[in-house]
């Protein structure tokens, strides 16, 4: 699981992962957010309405899933970890910090949890508003979740510094490789 605050370079070092010649699998989340940019459905998320979210939750139809921002849900179906792990393959996530937490804690010793940090708030800052896809309310609201999310990186296995993203990604493929090969 690969986890970090929003702006991080979390999807960038996941995309990086998956072009490797790894046994990996990707798991596509379900989230209730509007699609940004060119994101596409079943590709980059399902894109749910909260009222679908809500109702695959009464329906347990998740492993995992939060109300990262207020009626903004994200969460890992069931069906996608089930097509992942029939492929034989690792399944991987972009996941938010506290449902890669709840998957560590169902899953402790078949799991690997992996948080990005931006090399400062500032540089964090400057990158979601160099993606010009959020308002400035928005964009205020995942700074402040960021400082909030950054003081969890200590109850993962791994973390990476994100200050130089060809470093990153080298680090992030040889701890993967690692997990793979123990």
């Amino acid at each position: 699981m690969v986890s970090a605050p929003s702006g991080s370079g979390k999807t960038t070092l996941v995309r990086a992962l998956l072009l490797e010649n790894l046994p990996l699998s990707f798991s596509i989340s379900a989230t209730s957010r509007e699609p940004r940019g060119d994101e596409v459905n079943g590709v980059d998320y399902h894109f749910l309405s909260t009222i679908e979210f809500k109702n695959l939750i009464k329906q347990e139809a998740f492993i995992e899933y939060e109300e990262v921002y207020p009626n903004k849900f994200y969460g890992s179906l069931k069906t996608e970890v089930e097509r992942n792990w029939k492929s034989g393959k690792h399944v991987i996530f972009d996941i938010d910090v506290i449902g890669a937490l709840n998957i560590k804690k169902k899953y402790p010793n078949q799991t690997l949890s992996i948080f990005i940090i931006p090399p400062s708030i500032n540089v964090l800052e400057e990158r979601l508003r160099s993606r010009g896809t959020d308002s400035e309310t928005a964009l205020l609201e995942r700074i402040q979740k960021a400082n909030e999310e950054i003081k969890f990186s200590e109850k993962f296995d791994k973390s990476i510094i994100n200050d130089d993203l060809e470093k990153s990604k080298k680090q992030i493929i040889k701890v993967v490789k690692d997990f793979i090969d123990s």
